[in-house]
């Protein structure tokens, strides 16, 4: 295994993270514990989850994830080999059974509670709100087109100070993001000194079918050391070709989760046979 620092810590994680966000729905809790099993054993220290998983988000299967998980860390006692990773679900109409308060310091301090108490721990050791309040482009949508009816007030600042504060009580370590974009970033590192802290990572899709990352998001994170937690490597599964000539195997995830398509249409699947000749053709 490879092992690479969180930017500006002392913490070191294995280049692979394991992500959680199908336990309690698509995998099992044995099928769960196996995996988590199978990862620490060789040599993956860093695990991602949320307060939203599983997905799809529902409320009757509210933070069954994290509940998995932290169930399985106390039963093995390994905490402290894990690196640990959650997050703050953002506002929306399929979020509502969570709460409609955003990242206010009450629901931030609600969230990170909800969250120790489920993964039975004392700290987080990267907490990240999962995407932005306000009304932006997200999860691969293209077009920015501005919304005069959001009411969202610039409350960059006020998210920070609630962060500090679960900082300085210890309760989490450092600070990311998620499904944000380029300005978003900015406005938080245009706040970060030596009183607010700094977004030390941005997770967000990257893959050979999601190259947006690239845009603009990219080069910021090259010059001011924030680290990409890249998700869906595999585009949801349709890069390893298993979906190719119109094949839906049972207990996959468009089987199961038809609405999880998002990197399943036309364009991706022409694409994804063009990529399936090459490392044919290379053995790889």
């Amino acid at each position: 295994m490879k092992y690479t620092y969180l930017p500006n810590t002392k913490i070191k994680v294995s280049k692979i993270c394991l992500g959680t966000m199908t336990y309690g729905n698509q995998n099992n809790v044995k099928e769960s514990e196996e995996q988590m099993d199978y990862a620490l054993e060789n040599g993956v220290n860093f695990f991602d989850t949320a307060e939203l998983y599983p997905v799809p988000a529902s409320a009757e299967r509210y933070a069954d994830t994290e509940k998995i998980i932290g169930a399985w860390m106390k039963k093995k006692s390994n905490r402290d080999k894990i690196i640990l990773a959650t997050k703050i679900v953002g506002p929306g109409d399929y979020t509502k059974h969570i709460r409609t308060t955003g990242f206010s310091e009450k629901s931030l301090f609600e969230a990170v509670d909800g969250s120790l108490k489920r993964l039975k721990t004392d700290y987080i050791d990267l907490y990240q709100l999962h995407w932005p309040e306000r009304l932006t482009n997200t999860f691969g949508q293209r077009g920015y087109k501005f919304n005069k009816d959001d009411k969202w007030k610039d409350n960059f600042e006020e998210v920070l100070n609630s962060l500090k504060k679960l900082i300085d009580l210890g309760k989490i370590r450092h600070i990311g993001l998620s499904n944000e974009n380029p300005w978003g970033v900015m406005k938080f590192l245009e706040l970060s000194n030596k009183n607010l802290p700094k977004m030390i990572t941005i997770q967000n899709p990257y893959s050979l079918l999601n190259r947006l990352f690239e845009v603009g998001n990219a080069e910021i994170c090259l010059r001011e050391n924030i680290g990409l937690l890249a998700y869906s490597p595999l585009g949801f599964g349709v890069l390893s070709g298993k979906y190719l000539n119109g094949k839906i195997p049972e207990d996959s995830r468009l089987k199961l989760f038809p609405n999880l398509s998002r990197f399943a249409g036309e364009q991706s699947m022409k694409a994804t046979e063009k990529y399936m000749k090459i490392s044919h053709e290379y053995g790889i």
